[in-house]
């Protein structure tokens, strides 16, 4: 017997709205074009050769959620050029469902220009039609469709952008969604920390779960604080359930309710660390929407981020659920 089937689920937690949803997750924000270096280590500016990927956050965690299962969606903007129709045709082709993506013909494809790094990498962004999301794009069927509502702080750097997730996150909150964010705050796209801070402190109170790195939490708190003080930060802005990743340190899971939970990291070489927070996301998504604990959710995101630290790009096509269950299970003691 697989050990998948020896972890039941326990009752889910996932608020069911009156109308059945039929989409598992809408990622809201930005949908780029990432040119990830060939060259491992070197920077950005020595750096000869980069590979064309589909990027942003809510986009790699809707292909990660769309391989493991899921039906997945995005509400972003693209340009009307070559790179704009790369996406598009990238994501139907990996079964995310584009009825949300806009065509903007008033500006370029959003670029992002990545080196390649065993942490989190130097980059370089070139924003354009990313940018340009506006209130009028989030569309009440594709919310009301959804089980989870996500966005990243990469996205709220554009005021436009942001006043759209607020929008939509609190048109998700009055459906009783789960809402995700994604604290991936930069200084070199959003220079004003406490607007930035402000914004968070106005959008928390909305949020479910929220999935800070170590590095995002320095870049909003200032550096040297413990890590049950960068926990405490975020449950002050309102988020419900804090998951800070710590690298080498592992994974923190903080619920209001409960003690902090640790999933240890596991030693293994990586290839390239681009997406790999998006990949742990996706696993810890599709554990809680088949009802785990906040522990074997955490499991599951282990294992897909593992997965994605051994290769350039999201998760593989042929990424098994049943087998990222049995991997991320296998050093579980079961009573």
């Amino acid at each position: 017997m697989h050990l998948y089937h020896l972890v039941q689920p326990t009752p889910a937690t996932v608020p069911t709205p009156a109308s059945s949803p039929d989409l598992d997750f809408l990622g809201i924000g930005e949908l780029l074009v990432d040119f990830i270096a060939d060259e491992a280590g070197a920077r950005l500016q020595d750096t000869r050769r980069f590979r064309r990927h589909l990027g942003g956050s809510p986009s790699h965690i809707a292909v990660n959620m769309a391989r493991l299962g899921g039906r997945a969606a995005l509400i972003a903007r693209v340009g009307d050029d070559p790179f704009g129709r790369f996406l598009r045709a990238e994501l139907e082709r990996q079964g995310v469902i584009t009825r949300g993506v806009i065509t903007d013909p008033a500006s370029a494809t959003s670029l992002v220009f990545i080196a390649r790094s065993a942490t989190t990498p130097e980059f370089m962004a070139v924003r354009g039609a990313d940018a340009r999301l506006q209130r009028a794009d989030i569309l009440p069927e594709l919310i009301d469709r959804a089980r989870i509502i996500h966005a990243s702080t990469f996205a709220l750097a554009s005021p436009s952008a942001r006043e759209a997730i607020h929008h939509a996150f609190r048109m998700a909150r009055d459906r009783g969604k789960l809402i995700s964010l994604d604290p991936n705050y930069s200084p070199q796209l959003w220079p004003d920390r406490d607007e930035a801070l402000r914004t968070l402190a106005q959008l928390y109170p909305l949020v479910t779960l929220t999935k800070p790195s170590l590095d995002d939490a320095q870049r909003l708190f200032g550096p040297n604080l413990s890590p049950q003080a960068y926990l405490a930060r975020f449950h002050d802005l309102g988020a419900e359930v804090v998951v800070l990743s710590m690298g080498a340190s592992g994974v923190l899971i903080s619920p209001t309710d409960a003690d902090p939970i640790h999933i240890p990291a596991h030693a293994l070489p990586v290839v390239d660390a681009t997406g790999a927070g998006d990949a742990f996301w996706a696993g810890f998504l599709t554990a809680r929407l088949e009802g785990k604990s906040w522990r074997l959710c955490g499991l599951l995101g282990r294992a897909a981020a593992e997965l994605k630290l051994q290769r350039v790009g999201p998760l593989s096509n042929d990424v098994d659920r049943e087998a990222l269950w049995e991997r991320a299970l296998a050093d579980v003691e079961l009573t």
